[in-house]
């Protein structure tokens, strides 16, 4: 069979890093055809593959290197992938093959039998397609508006690194030449690793969403990657140990703890209703007016940056409760009305900091609007100070993360990793177990001779046989060959192959076939191969 780029796996030819796919390297991200990777092998069997020749189909990627030129340098991307993709015009633009044979996923190319379009042709169209109907659902949507030329829209891709160069060289091309509008911008990532390593089922370095959600709230990872998640290109890395520390100390220890700690002053003292006034005005303003910085950091994709602005915001309300020690001078009777304000306070600071923190954690600013009885948390409402406000009596919004629920996702993964490794074995060899050991005194029983096949033709009664005659260099033998899905008759004459030669004739409604051809096949892999011995060989050859 044809074998597709990721069914094929070596040593990347620009970096060296090896058990890399046959297009491109996830290390380098470099671009490549697979008959540039050093040591390739089958994914499939596990030997090297052979090349041969085959039509396909290229698209002429040198004919927008000045488009390509000028769209990249005009900010549509991050400065280290631009510097990156401009290196491509070192050495000159290359036709790019659109095409793979069969078998292979995807659109079937019109007009061929067996030609497929690569996918990342047309994986990114299907971008368009999806709005294309996304517009014939709503007709108040006008597809032009958004996708002409000439279109005022913003639109923006997230992609992860590996795909940076069909996205940002070929896609772009592709839109010119459509006469289509090309992205505003294209935000690439690096990769999410896992104790380091890029995740991985066939490497069993991964953790499905599944397994996850099945102990821990989803909220927690979306914090996490918030804290490590900048604008650049560099990998971020997910070590569940640093995972369940960083959300214990920030979301539960910080910010949770700021409403725990003041509402129970709230609900029992003052029957539910936050305070008439505000006793450190300047110190909510400042809440409020570092509320640019953190939306420019959203803006800007920095969400590190918007967190640890956030989380010195919670440090901030913390140190304010701690320096008026609510618990100790509600003991003091005169001290009531301070107290009241004091929590009052805490409480409006609180819903600022989950107004910032609303766009990462959507269910627990849910959960915190019915708390404080509020309609909706938006970014202008953070500057509305809540007085004479009665609020709703606190419920635990977050959790801790235990050390068991961390345990108990490392074990189910490790489960699931065994058992895929046990049920969906990658190899052929797998797939198709060596048969029960035999004897060489069982093995010299059979006579393997090469044969010339002299002459081919179809069975027309029947749906998989051809009719074969052989040469067994001084006689002939009549064959019927289960393999007319995969050869024509006039592709076979002439050729040498290898037959059962002292197999009983077996009987037929088409008449008798004298012997069996062999032929290559295996479970999951479609097609079959009869078998030709190397250049030298002649008919009537014993096989040893």
């Amino acid at each position: 069979m044809f074998l597709p780029d990721r069914y094929i796996k070596g040593e990347c030819p620009k970096c060296g890093t090896p058990d890399q796919y046959g297009d491109n390297c996830e290390a380098c991200s470099a671009t490549y055809s697979p008959f540039d990777l050093k040591n390739p092998i089958s994914v499939l069997s596990g030997v090297a593959p052979i090349a041969k020749d085959s039509e396909h189909y290229f698209f002429q990627l040198p004919n927008y290197t000045e488009f390509l030129k000028e769209w990249l340098q005009a900010d549509h991307l991050q400065p280290e992938v631009r510097n990156k993709l401009m290196e491509w015009f070192a050495t000159g633009l290359q036709d790019w093959d659109i095409s793979r044979d069969a078998p292979y996923f995807g659109f079937q190319i019109p007009g061929t039998e067996n030609k497929y379009f690569y996918v990342w042709l047309d994986a990114p169209v299907g971008y368009i397609a999806s709005f294309k109907n996304f517009c014939a659902k709503n007709k108040s949507i006008d597809f032009d508006e958004f996708w002409t030329a000439n279109s005022k829209a913003e639109l923006y891709h997230f992609i992860g690194k590996d795909i940076v160069n069909f996205h940002a060289l070929f896609w772009p091309a592709m839109l010119h030449g459509a006469e289509l509008r090309t992205p505003s911008a294209i935000y690439t990532h690096g990769y999410l690793t896992i104790n380091g390593q890029k995740m991985s089922k066939s490497r069993g370095t991964f953790i499905k969403a599944r397994t996850y959600l099945n102990h821990l709230n989803p909220e927690f990872l979306r914090y996490y990657f918030a804290t490590k998640l900048g604008n650049t290109v560099e990998d971020i890395d997910l070590n569940l140990n640093d995972f369940a520390q960083r959300v214990n100390a920030d979301l539960v220890g910080k910010v949770i703890n700021i409403a725990s700690r003041c509402s129970s002053f709230i609900n029992k003292y003052f029957d539910s209703k936050l305070a008439a006034n505000n006793p450190q005005p300047t110190l909510f303003e400042e809440f409020v007016q570092v509320g640019a910085a953190i939306a420019s950091a959203y803006q800007q994709r920095e969400f590190s940056r918007a967190m640890r602005l956030i989380m010195e915001l919670a440090d901030r309300a913390n140190q304010y409760i701690d320096a008026e020690k609510p618990w100790a001078q509600i003991k003091i009777a005169e001290q009531a009305q301070h107290v009241h304000e004091v929590c009052s306070l805490a409480l409006n600071l609180f819903k600022v900091l989950i107004t910032y923190l609303k766009p990462i954690l959507p269910a627990t600013a849910e959960k915190v609007e019915a708390f404080l009885n509020v309609k909706s948390l938006t970014w202008k409402s953070r500057a509305e100070y809540l007085i004479n406000h009665t609020i709703k009596p606190f419920m635990p919004l977050l959790q801790r993360i235990e050390e068991a629920q961390i345990t108990a996702i490392q074990e189910q993964t490790k489960s699931e990793l065994k058992n895929m490794q046990e049920t969906t074995p990658d190899t052929l060899l797998a797939k198709n177990p060596i048969l029960p050991e035999i004897s060489i005194e069982d093995f010299s029983k059979i006579d393997l001779r090469i044969a010339k096949i002299v002459n081919a033709e179809a069975v027309p009664e029947a749906e998989k046989l051809l009719k074969l005659t052989l040469d067994l260099g001084g006689e002939t033998r009549q064959v019927f060959a289960g393999i007319k899905s995969a050869y024509k008759p006039e592709d076979l004459v002439g050729k040498l192959t290898v037959m059962v030669a002292n197999l009983a004739p077996r009987k037929m409604r088409f008449g008798v076939s004298e012997g069996m051809v062999l032929a290559a096949s295996g479970t999951g892999v479609e097609g079959l191969w009869i078998l030709h011995p190397d250049d030298g060989a002649q008919p009537g050859m014993r096989v040893k």
